[in-house]
């Protein structure tokens, strides 16, 4: 079987010659609306990309297991031609949409995602700042797996997918050719997805086709400014914390549940999810700061207090 490159480990020069092409664009021609590049982000970026190499090969080692595994076990064998490689490219970001988008919607798994959400910036070494629990993935690609197809194959299919999206994370590339837009996944299409605004939240999942989007459902175009980052900014630049703060959140949450139906909601549905109860309470309006309690009459009954001289009966 022909040897398939890492497609990332290939591109790291077109990386750096890239992203150092957007810095001095942004020197020489800077743009009050574009937050450009800041030192204490960038250098979380690109922190959290290093470790990202390094966990994923540890993660790798498990991963590749179960999919040589499953190969194993399969009668089937999709043989490497160009029209195959074509095809794999094809699944991959296929199943690519799906397992970005269930990343949103499952909080487990964007615990392991927000990481590429959290920086406020929007600039190539935001592709960088990547989660370093990406076992969280494995599961979207068993089909590919089960159908014959390589490991090796579906690992190259990957890469090219991860290299492609590098250039989208730029504010310094407008709108495309209006049918490259309508097909590809562009920096229009992924700057809607890095927003926070209500109206482009879980939005623009695919990773080089944003066709995908367009038959489910998930296409917004750009039409307001984006505003990038969280819907609760997390107010660090500790790579550490930067990893691990929704997995320490939904372990706090976890911990205060009383209830396993409570304990699974937190974990099995969306980001932002509240049991019931804690719905209704947060719901409930607050009291008055001048509110006092009922006074006790003599017979045992209650009777409001007083109001203060001067207030309004309401």
């Amino acid at each position: 079987m022909p040897q398939l490159p890492n497609a990332v480990l290939w591109s790291i020069p077109a990386f750096v010659l890239l992203t150092v092409i957007e810095v001095v664009s942004f020197r020489i021609h800077p743009d009050d609306d574009q937050v450009g590049y800041t030192g204490k982000d960038t250098t979380t970026s690109i922190g959290m990309g290093l470790g990202s190499l390094v966990f994923d090969a540890l993660w790798k080692i498990p991963i590749a297991a179960i999919y040589l595994g499953v190969y194993e076990l399969t009668p089937l064998r999709i043989p490497l031609h160009w029209w195959t490689v074509v095809a794999m490219l094809l699944a991959q970001d296929f199943f690519y949409y799906w397992s970005h988008r269930e990343h949103h919607v499952i909080r487990l798994l964007w615990a392991c995602h927000v990481v590429h959400h959290s920086s406020q910036n929007f600039n190539l070494s935001t592709a960088l700042r990547q989660p370093w629990t990406t076992w969280t993935v494995w599961p979207f690609y068993l089909p590919m797996i089960a159908c014959g197809v390589s490991p090796a194959a579906v690992a190259f299919c990957s890469s090219v997918n991860l290299v492609y999206q590098f250039w989208v994370h730029t504010e310094r590339v407008g709108r495309l050719w209006r049918p490259l837009e309508f097909v590809l996944n562009t920096p229009s299409h992924h700057r809607v997805h890095h927003a926070s605004q209500g109206g482009y939240l879980d939005r623009n999942f695919g990773g080089i086709l944003i066709v995908w989007d367009r038959m489910f459902g998930s296409f917004v175009p750009e039409t307001d400014r984006p505003v990038y980052g969280l819907t609760t900014n997390i107010g660090t630049f500790n790579p550490l914390r930067v990893a691990t703060h929704e997995y320490a959140a939904l372990g706090r949450d976890i911990a205060a549940a009383d209830r396993w139906r409570d304990r699974a909601g937190y974990v099995l549905r969306g980001p932002g999810w509240q049991p019931e109860h804690r719905r209704t309470a947060d719901a409930a309006p607050p009291a008055p700061a001048d509110a006092r309690p009922a006074a006790t009459t003599p017979a045992g009954g209650t009777a409001v207090a007083e109001a203060p001289a001067g207030a309004e009966a309401v």
